[in-house]
């Protein structure tokens, strides 16, 4: 096979959703965030895996990926889309039961007008400047929003997973302000918000990251693997170079191997020279630049090369992989490629009925 395999362990998904459930308040439901084709592990089958475990409520980034997690998961859950109702969304948020988390005052008139009667949820900015009303806004609309009971009113953390951060309860007392009183279930805290407590969890938590293996949810099971296959060996004498740029150079006599995987399958550029492999975990450094679809390893060291060296395993998570980049696990996490072969694991159960 020329091509890397991504293993990905639906069951390890479903533990963490049932450890990060299991965190949240007793009257409190754990819902699951499944955007970006579930993190880049495929919305489908994870979804799947979910609602398996006992996720009933989901999220995405838009109303295209609602379609399709719908279409993996049939009726029943409810799926959100956090971009709200944008124009040329009716059809797909009518015809698939989507409920959008409306962003705007301009897109509460368009689903009130659009889709009278349909659920949708309020989205409320506390303070990130990225998705929701302002204070303001709110305060304009708010008594024909909530005549129209929406489902959820929610908002983002920005600082979450820094819990001594000041933004955290200012985040807070600033939800409490805009929602106290209305009556409306109400959900702040996604993966690190679950972590700062009981306060932060309100009607509804709804973690991302922490299902896929990521931080902050250190003890989060590790979710992928990930082993590129070696297509070829060379011996270098002293002084020969490795790759673009010639940036490696050989000290002594050196055994390379070039193995199928580069900035095309969402291993980026800025691991050269830093990312570590492994072969039955022994490290073996990156030699030489990450070009499209190689790597070069230094595996001078080993008594035999290896059919394959895995990137993603025990001895290196999404987030010690991105530390070597410079970059955060959700990167690594929803930049691998396409052209990995995927072997999925489990179905969610886990032994769990």
């Amino acid at each position: 096979m020329g091509t890397g395999t991504l293993t990905i362990d639906l069951d390890a998904v479903a533990a963490n959703w049932r450890a990060l459930d299991a965190m949240s308040a007793a009257d409190c439901q754990t819902a699951a965030v499944v955007k970006a084709d579930g993190y880049g592990l495929g919305a489908g089958p994870v979804a799947r895996a979910l609602a398996e475990a006992g996720a009933r409520r989901f999220f995405v980034a838009v109303a295209e990926e609602g379609a399709a997690v719908r279409e993996a998961l049939g009726p029943g859950p409810e799926i959100c889309v956090l971009s709200g109702h944008m124009a040329g969304d009716t059809e797909l948020i009518r015809g698939r039961a989507l409920v959008p988390m409306l962003n705007s005052a301009e897109q509460l008139a368009r689903h009130l007008e659009a889709l009278p009667g349909h659920p949708f949820g309020i989205q409320l900015d506390t303070g990130m400047n990225r998705l929701g009303m302002k204070a303001p806004e709110w305060a304009a609309v708010r008594d024909l929003a909530l005549v129209a009971r929406p489902s959820l009113l929610m908002s983002h953390l920005a600082c979450a997973d820094e819990p001594g951060h000041a933004m955290n309860p200012a985040q807070l007392r600033a939800f409490r302000a805009l929602t106290d009183g209305c009556g409306v279930p109400r959900s702040l805290a996604a993966t690190g918000g679950v972590l700062l407590g009981p306060e932060y969890h309100f009607d509804l938590t709804r973690p991302g990251v922490g299902l896929y293996g990521g931080l902050p949810f250190e003890a989060a099971r590790p979710v992928v693997r990930l082993a590129l296959p070696v297509v070829q060996v060379h011996v270098l004498a002293a002084g020969e170079t490795v790759g673009y740029g010639a940036t490696w150079q050989a000290e002594d006599e050196a055994v390379i191997a070039t193995v199928s995987g580069g900035y095309a399958d969402g291993l980026i550029r800025r691991m050269s020279g830093r990312a570590v492999l492994f072969a039955d975990g022994i490290p073996c450094p990156l030699a030489g630049r990450v070009s499209m679809d190689l790597l070069t390893v230094d595996v001078t060291h080993l008594a035999e090369v290896p059919e394959a060296l895995e990137i993603l395993g025990p001895q290196q998570t999404v987030d010690d992989l991105a530390a070597a980049a410079g970059t955060i696990g959700y990167e690594i996490l929803t930049a691998l490629g396409a052209r990995y072969a995927r072997r999925y694991l489990g179905d969610g159960r886990g032994g769990v009925r």
